[in-house]
């Protein structure tokens, strides 16, 4: 009470002379008008006479709409018969009904809200009116849906709710318990798990029986009731029991709330001020209303234990105490004062903000203007605690932020292989999304031989675990090898439920490999060859010697002619000799500086002059050409054998085109073939347009005595020969082939550069031009080449997108071709090829700006195609100084 006063000799309480008992009804009706609860008023005999606000809200019917109607358009079906019979015999008993309801709104769609009904007497004792104050458990009540499915994942949720939860099967044993209800009731979980519901309710066996069957109509029942704890005391509660089935079994699952203090307060409340007042404490929120003037007109019991208030000081209190001790708390209370300050300026204007706490509470706060007849009198403010649910969220969010992070595919299924849970990882390994999957069979996704997954899924389930390699595919059937690492797991009895499958993508690492071991055997090959080459020439030596003798004796002209028939073929074995050995051993060279101009000088005459007629040589070499140091006569032989192998390749005629310019490898460029060296180089390219070369036999090429030529019309030595040249000369050689499109081959030859050259070359690396955000989209089938570009453009100020293929990209450009400014497409691409990718991204937008990348050159018709209209191309590989000028190029463009 508020300090007293002598008002006419008469000591009277200052809140008394302050608010008169019809101004705190009206206070508590307006309280009601914005409180967040549904309240509804009826009859005698059900018919709705008044509605709140929130009620409207909650059902989406206006006033207009029920004034005059009963409760029953709010019926969803859910209940039965026997539900509404006990409900009226409770309410028309005098007593108050409490109780969970599955309504139905305006648009059909189900809400539930926990009920209480609670009848008024006239003062001659007769029921005159119902008052109903629904409370909205729809979040909550599909959380415990949640929770009954979830098999023991929201554990630690449920040990820290506020409520005691009690598992118990139809004899009413207890199965599970949770930390609130060993505390509400002094027993450990082990003793509890010993009792059943009858050795800690008050009600009888048959009125335990009576509400299980009433949850036969009725999902959920709620019931009043004692407790006994294990000292013999007892405290009244509030159970609401519901039936899950787990396993195909059917059980009960209880929630029970200590509601000894509400019981306290309804015994107290005779008067329809205390009801409304009772109804207020026994909403979830903490409400507090404060007048213009900043004083405290009223408050729930809510309030008063969210903030560690007593009712004494609040009732003492005149301004706005409880205001200032929420501030105290507050993480930044600045902002919670403004708006405090700028609510009470203007009273008109509702408000809702998340408030966090020094103690790590979040609270919900929602604040509305109380009016008289249109007039503020003052304001409520409304607080809900929401800590709980927002850390099980952040721990929800964090977890499947962190397996979506993760590089690898984390893949969950069923022991029948029913693919359950799919992360991001998954999705960019194998192209599907998750919605595309789910509930799939792994091996229609995967294509996993079927005999292969029930060999695997047997050593999962018997060892636990399994790993290992296995081929897969991915959505546009692409083959990936990928490293799984299976793991069983169990549910609560030990029995065999899923399993988790981590899986690697490892394709480029076993490429790698691949190059590493086929380099090894060529030197062992080279090794061989050597030795028998060696032999081959201590044989070769006499039978020529022994020639020139014989043709010296005169024989006759049959001899002779015999004579040089062994001869020819004599030598014809010395060359392919000189070629083993060329091959094994690699041969002498003398490095001086040669110019690439020199070389095809000589070369492009003997083409023309001995080349079939159908064949069109096309020759292009920049003025500013590096020279190459080396041995002339065996670069010689380089281009000679590539000209001779794609003249061979073209049966029918066609392009040959021969190509020169400077090429910078960089550290970025090396990083993806192991036997590159960054350094500055002349790139000599040799193309045909002739019928290509398999990839299956793309690895074995360069091996020796390889060849797909006809018998006697190859030795199968000179790609070998080529291989062993580049690499005594510290070079590297490339390969681009695509059937019947025609094969590009890269020889990077070590450059010499005149000093001033050099410096030039590193002042433009040292200043290369930089991005200001641009998104460029990566088009490319090589993981490799996408890794690479786009390490280099976000390291030099760009977005980068990555499709790997046509089509993929053409989708990514739809959905964001507003922000993409260039798009760096390669040419050579399964599903769909670089120039019908052009062809697409220009029927979405005809201005898209492109650039082309291929190892074959931007002449060559296998790159071009019909009219794709391309002006910038880039030739694989190219270094980053190549690409971030050519981006930058085009970006300056209009």
């Amino acid at each position: 009470m508020g300090k007293l006063e002598q008002k006419n000799g008469e000591p009277t309480s200052r809140d008394d002379e302050l608010l008169s008992s019809e101004e705190k009804l009206l206070l508590q009706s307006m309280a009601l008008e914005t409180a967040a609860n549904a309240v509804l008023i009826t009859d005698a005999n059900g018919i709705i006479l008044w509605v709140n606000p929130a009620f409207n809200k909650l059902t989406g019917y206006a006033v207009e709409e029920v004034i005059g109607q009963t409760p029953r358009l709010l019926k969803s079906g859910k209940h039965g018969l026997e539900f509404y019979k006990k409900l009226w015999e409770t309410i028309l008993a005098g007593r108050t009904w409490r109780g969970s309801f599955t309504n139905r709104r305006k648009d059909g769609t189900l809400y539930y809200d926990e009920h209480t009904i609670t009848p008024v007497r006239s003062k001659e004792g007769v029921i005159t009116h119902f008052i109903a104050i629904m409370n909205d458990v729809t979040d909550r009540r599909v959380v415990e849906i949640a929770l009954r499915k979830s098999e023991g994942r929201f554990r630690l949720l449920v040990d820290q709710a506020a409520d005691a939860f009690f598992l118990h099967d139809e004899h009413g044993r207890y199965l599970d318990v949770n930390r609130r209800a060993c505390e509400s009731l002094g027993y450990s979980r082990e003793e509890l798990l010993k009792l059943s519901v009858l050795d800690v309710a008050c009600l009888s066996e048959e009125e335990v029986k009576g509400v299980w069957n009433q949850i036969q109509s009725s999902s959920t029942v709620t019931v009043n009731d004692y407790h006994r704890r294990k000292d013999g005391t007892r405290f009244p509660v509030e159970v609401r029991v519901g039936s899950i089935e787990i396993d195909g079994q059917k059980l009960f699952l209880a929630l029970v709330r200590d509601i000894t203090d509400r019981k306290r307060a309804e015994e107290n409340n005779v008067q329809a001020l205390a009801l409304l007042r009772a109804t207020l404490d026994s909403t979830a929120d903490g409400i507090l209303t404060i007048g213009l003037d900043r004083r405290i007109l009223s408050y729930n019991e809510t309030f008063v234990k969210m903030w560690g208030l007593t009712a004494e000081i609040l009732t003492a209190s005149s301004d706005d105490l409880a205001i200032r001790y929420v501030v105290d708390q507050l993480q930044t209370p600045a902002y919670f004062l403004a708006k405090v300050h700028h609510l009470y300026e203007h009273p008109l204007e509702e408000s809702f903000d998340v408030l966090d706490f020094k103690d790590g509470r979040v609270i919900e706060r929602f604040s509305r203007p109380m009016l008289v007849e249109g007039r503020p009198i003052g304001r409520v403010w409304s607080f809900r605690d929401v800590t709980e649910q927002k850390r099980a969220e952040a721990r929800i969010a964090e977890q499947a932020a962190f397996l979506d992070k993760a590089r690898d595919a984390i893949i969950v299924r069923d022991l029948e292989g029913r693919i359950l849970f799919w992360n991001k990882g998954a999705e960019r390994v194998y192209g599907w999304t998750d919605a595309e999957v789910l509930g799939r069979n792994v091996l229609e996704i995967l294509h996993t031989g079927s005999k292969t997954f029930e060999e695997l899924n047997g050593l999962t389930i018997s060892r636990g675990e399994w790993h290992g390699e296995l081929q897969h595919c991915t959505k546009d059937r692409g083959e990936i090898i990928t490293e799984v690492r299976c793991s069983l797991i169990r549910d609560d009895e030990g029995l065999p439920k899923s399993v988790l499958s981590i899986n690697t993508d490892i394709t480029e690492k076993k490429k790698i490999e691949a190059q590493f071991m086929r380099a090894q055997r060529m030197e062992s090959i080279g090794t061989l060859a050597g030795g028998v080459a060696h032999d081959l020439n201590n044989i070769l030596a006499p039978i020529i010697m022994s020639i020139n003798i014989l043709k010296n004796q005169s024989p006759s002209p049959q001899t002779t002619k015999i004579l040089e028939s062994i001869e020819a073929s004599a030598k014809r074995g010395a060359d392919i000799v000189r070629q083993v050995l060329s091959f094994a051993r690699g041969l002498e060279i003398e490095r001086v500086a040669v110019h690439p101009r020199d070389l095809l000088k000589d070369l492009e005459n003997m083409i023309k002059d001995t080349f079939p007629k159908g064949i069109r040589l096309q020759v292009s070499i920049l003025d500013d050409t590096w020279t190459i140091l080396g041995d002339s006569t065996q670069v010689q032989q380089i281009l000679m054998n590539l000209c001779l192998n794609a003249r061979d390749a073209m049966p029918n005629g066609g392009t040959l085109s021969i190509g020169v310019e400077n090429c910078v490898v960089d550290e970025q460029y090396a990083a993806t073939n192991f036997q590159a060296k960054a350094g500055h180089y002349v790139n000599i390219s040799v193309s045909d347009s002739g019928t290509g070369i398999p990839p299956e036999l793309l690895d074995k090429i360069f091996e020796p005595f390889f060849t797909t030529k006809e018998l006697y019309k190859g030795t199968g030595l000179g790609l070998s020969t080529v291989m062993a040249i580049v690499k005594s000369h510290e070079g590297t050689i490339n390969v681009y082939s695509e059937p019947g499109k025609g094969t590009t081959f890269n020889v990077y030859l070590p450059a010499v550069k005149i000093a001033s050259e050099t410096r030039r070359v590193q002042t433009e690396t040292g200043s290369l031009p930089r991005g200001n955000g641009e998104t460029i989209l990566i088009v490319d089938d090589e993981a490799s080449i996408l890794t690479i570009t786009s390490e280099t453009l976000l390291t030099f100020g760009y977005r980068v997108l990555t499709a790997t293929d046509g089509a993929e990209a053409v989708s990514i450009y739809s959905r964001y071709k507003n922000e993409i400014a260039v798009v760096l497409t390669d040419m050579m691409m399964p599903v769909m090829d670089g120039p019908a990718t052009i062809h697409a991204l220009r029927e979405v937008n005809p201005a898209v700006k492109v650039v082309a990348t291929s190892g074959f050159n931007s002449t060559d018709e296998a790159v071009n195609g019909p009219s794709i209209g391309v002006r910038h191309f880039l030739t694989k590989p190219y270094s980053a100084p190549m690409l971030l000028k050519t981006i930058r190029t085009i970006l300056n463009e209009v």
